[in-house]
Formats: structure tokens, C-alpha cells, sequence
């Protein structure tokens, strides 16, 4: 049986309503070869025999075990070069696949972005913000929407980086950042979504707080400075305002003062032994994925 140039992976934990049409609609695109993955998270309707029905691969989970664990699965039991990741909520437009597609042989990543126009709530739009403005200080690039589930990739980058990846639903995060902080190429297209069908399944505080840590988890694999380094610098010049103000009022050093200085030099040292250990740690493993190719049949 021929491989498929194009694998379309869909995670789904109950989407029995809305993906017979997503997958209707992803087979009338024209699309190059491909196989259809539909990963069924521990399901409890008929999620994964509308797959089925519909000529999918469907795969399942024995329970639910999280929208990042399902992506994962899919990815490893993808066979085409490239790879398209999006929801079966209804979301993401399959009319969209083909363009997604096109700049794949040019970048390593091709992400849908969110149009100010889409169909999102106000807060899921406003919270996509704050997030991809502070990826964007992170990776040193811009970020335009860092949790779109929505895009195109490399299967064998995506491979590299998946046992990196959150059983949640952070994984477009620290994909993202992955990438960008291993120097792929990540485009973005501006694509209008759709509002999903049923519930939204994202929880905003709890999951907001995750996508900080994982943000900040991320950064300190790959650019550990970049987290170390403002909070150094916040509590050396709270010392040294510290330090000015008992000087002035009381003409005197006082412990608070020489506790706040000395944690801002000592988390800037860290900061630096951080930042070598990162970079011994990527150059291993960029030395061993070469070496993996080369002994690759």
C-alpha cells in the first residue's frame, strides 16, 4: 500500500455531533494523498464510529487522558511527510488545509492564526493575546496566535520535539515555542474560525495558569535568560530603591536591603549556569537526532 504524502490528525473527546461534518468537509477539499487519523480520547458517545463511517482511521484512547496525549498519538502512528493538526469541533476550516499546505515546503510550521474577525469569545481572544505577546519575548519572535491547534508541519520535526509535549491542552504552546527556540522556520496565515460546536472543553483560569507555566517551562529549556534575567533585575533594583530610600530616611544599610541585592545577584548567576546547561543540552540533541538520520535506513 502506497504512503500518503499528507497525514490530518483530529483529536476528539466527544465531538460525535460536529465531526461527520468536519471530516465531509475535508474530503471534498483537493488534497494531495492523504490518511485521515482521528483520535477518539475515551469518548463516552459515537464519536469514533461517525469516524469510521466516514472512511477515518480511528484510534482509541481506553479514557479520556488529555487533547495533547491524543496529538501525540496520532503523530506516531502517522505515516505521511506532512502533517496537519486541527479540531473536530467544527472550528477549523478544512477550506483552509490547502493553504496551510502551500508554504510547507519553504517553513517547518505553517499556523493558522486567528482573525480578529473569528467566531471566538472575546475572552478566549484577549486571553490568545497576552499569551502570544509573552511567547513572543520568550522565543525573540512574533508570536501571532501561540494555542491554535490549527496547522501544518514537518511529521519528522514534530517527531522531534513530541515527548516534549503536555498531555493538555498546551501542546500548541510548546510546540510553538519549540520550535522557534530550535531556529525552524514558523510562518502564520491569518484564517477566519468558525464557533465550535457544543461546550468548549478549555477550562479559562485553570488552563490559563497552564499555558503560563508551560510558557515558562519551555523558555527555561531553551532560553533560560529570558526568564531569569527580569526577575534578577527586579529584585536587584527593589535592593537598591530599598537601599536609597533607608539611606535617606535612616542613613543606614539595612538587612532587607542586602537580602533583596544579594538574591537578585544569585538568581542572575543561575540565570547564567541555566543558560550553559541549555545550550550543552540542545547541542547534544541536536548531535544526536543527526545521528539518527544518518543511521536511518
Amino acid at each position: 500500500m502506497a504512503e500518503p504524502e499528507l497525514s490530518i490528525i483530529i483529536p476528539a473527546y466527544n465531538e460525535a455531533g460536529a465531526l461527520g461534518a468536519v471530516l465531509s468537509a475535508i474530503q471534498a477539499q483537493p488534497l494531495p494523498t492523504h490518511e485521515i487519523i482521528v483520535v477518539d480520547d475515551g469518548s463516552t458517545d459515537d464519536t469514533a464510529a461517525v469516524a469510521a463511517a466516514h472512511g477515518a482511521r480511528a484510534i482509541q484512547h481506553p479514557y479520556n487522558i488529555g487533547n495533547g496525549a491524543a496529538v501525540k498519538t496520532g503523530l506516531r502512528a502517522a505515516r505521511g511527510a506532512a502533517v496537519i493538526l486541527l479540531d473536530g469541533d467544527g472550528q477549523h476550516p478544512p477550506s483552509a488545509i490547502a493553504a496551510l499546505l502551500e508554504p510547507l515546503k519553504d517553513y517547518h510550521m505553517v499556523v493558522a492564526a486567528r482573525a480578529r474577525r473569528s467566531e471566538a469569545g472575546w475572552h478566549r481572544l484577549v486571553a490568545n493575546r497576552f499569551y502570544s505577546w509573552f511567547a513572543s519575548y520568550v522565543a525573540q519572535h512574533r508570536v501571532e496566535d501561540l494555542t491554535s491547534g490549527f496547522r501544518a508541519l514537518r511529521r519528522r520535526e514534530a517527531l522531534r520535539f513530541i515527548d516534549m509535549l503536555p498531555n493538555t491542552f498546551s501542546y500548541p504552546s510548546t510546540l510553538t515555542l519549540a520550535f522557534l527556540r530550535s531556529g525552524l522556520a514558523v510562518k502564520y496565515l491569518r484564517v477566519d474560525f468558525g464557533r465550535r460546536t457544543g461546550a468548549s472543553k478549555l477550562r479559562v483560569w485553570e488552563d490559563g495558569i497552564r499555558f503560563l507555566l508551560i510558557i515558562s517551562k519551555v523558555a527555561t529549556l531553551f532560553a533560560p535568560f529570558r526568564v531569569f534575567l527580569p526577575v534578577s533585575a527586579a529584585f536587584f533594583a527593589l535592593g537598591a530603591g530599598y537601599y536609597a530610600y533607608t539611606f535617606v530616611t535612616e542613613h543606614r544599610f539595612t538587612n532587607m536591603a542586602a537580602l533583596l541585592l544579594s538574591t537578585g545577584v544569585i538568581i542572575f548567576m543561575l540565570g547564567l549556569v541555566s543558560e550553559q546547561i541549555a545550550q550543552l543540552r540542545m547541542d547534544r540533541f541536536v548531535a544526536s537526532n543527526q545521528q539518527a538520520e544518518e543511521d536511518a535506513p
